[in-house]
């Protein structure tokens, strides 16, 4: 029997697919035909072409798999057209757990995010139970993340076999489009940050999100929310390792959010009626700037035993990795 890893050629799914793999279990991938399939590159791996819109590939590539982990999404912080977020995420998703219902898949676990998990009204960190509803998410990405997560919930509910896990910002080698935060890695490397908006991520190595995965495909508990996560740190801490690391001079100017916004909705206009390209400034990331996304990973290391690898060494690699294929 095989595992079905979806996304398989992305930052997190291609560590997941990397771990199973050194588990010698037997691992076939959905892969769009116009994936960039660098991360898959000398991967002992069964390829099934398909795309979350196509149901017929989707039961396909689920026929004779035991247990699926559905990692693909459309991340990012802009599209020309929002309605792909919905059209992936949320129904990509609801359209994939039916399948593998069908399919008589034994265990899942579905990749969400941590922006689909509430934080506290006052100071504090997050948990799997602080209350949230989706007019907190910010932009179309989060939005439908959370809507996805809702209707996963709600299959989980009628009896799917499903565990979520909600990774934060993961970093470390392979980040081959790169994330939103690994392009703060990237224009830090190329001295593009000469200023900052002060904001708070929570960072985690990649290859432990991946470990992640497979401990709750393992131990999770059907229908329960695991943060996967590790080291909560503003924005200017990140900065000051990245500095330590690259040589490279951390921003010492720190801008009001209120004075970037303009910039960023010029920018979003830009991108939407001019260029059809991504913005330099993105309206979304200034917007969530103002939350201080810091979580409790208590959950997981509890009853996953999720590893925590020290942010510096995930950093220290990702600088790394995007040095030796010239982003920077």
């Amino acid at each position: 029997m095989k595992e079905l890893v979806t996304g398989s050629t992305g930052f997190i799914g291609a560590a997941v697919t990397r771990h199973l793999l050194a588990r010698g279990l037997d691992v076939r991938v959905l892969v769009r035909p116009t994936s960039d399939v660098g991360n898959l590159q000398g991967l002992p791996v069964e390829r099934s072409a398909g795309d979350l819109r196509d149901p017929i590939s989707l039961r396909r590539a689920l026929s004779g798999c035991r247990q699926l982990y559905h990692v693909a999404a459309h991340y990012a912080l802009w599209a020309s057209d929002p309605q792909i977020f919905y059209d992936i995420n949320v129904a990509g998703t609801r359209r994939l757990m039916e399948a593998a219902r069908e399919a008589g898949v034994e265990r899942i676990v579905y990749t969400s995010t941590i922006g689909a998990i509430g934080l506290p009204a006052g100071e504090g960190l997050g948990t799997e139970e602080t209350p949230v509803s989706v007019h907190q998410m910010t932009g179309h990405y989060k939005r439908s993340k959370f809507l996805a997560e809702q209707e996963v919930l709600k299959l989980a509910h009628e009896g799917l076999p499903v565990i979520i896990v909600n990774p934060s910002a993961p970093v470390g080698p392979r980040d081959i489009k790169p994330t939103p935060t690994g392009q703060i890695i990237v224009d830090f490397m190329k001295r593009r940050m000469k200023a900052y908006i002060e904001t708070g991520m929570n960072l985690v190595d990649v290859d432990d999100v991946a470990q992640g995965h497979l401990l709750a495909m393992e131990k999770g508990r059907l229908g329960e929310r695991y943060i996967l996560g590790n080291r909560n740190l503003s924005l200017y801490e990140v900065f000051a390792t990245l500095s330590r690391l690259t040589g490279i001079a951390a921003p010492r100017v720190k801008l009001p959010r209120a004075s970037i916004l303009p910039l960023a909705y010029a920018n979003q206009w830009l991108s939407d009626y001019v260029t059809h390209r991504p913005p330099r400034i993105p309206f979304e990331g200034v917007k969530m700037a103002k939350y201080v996304m810091h979580y409790d990973s208590a959950k997981a290391i509890r009853e996953l035993g999720l590893s925590q690898t020290p942010v510096e060494s995930a950093l220290e690699q990702a600088v790394q990795w995007f040095k030796d294929h010239k982003y920077a």
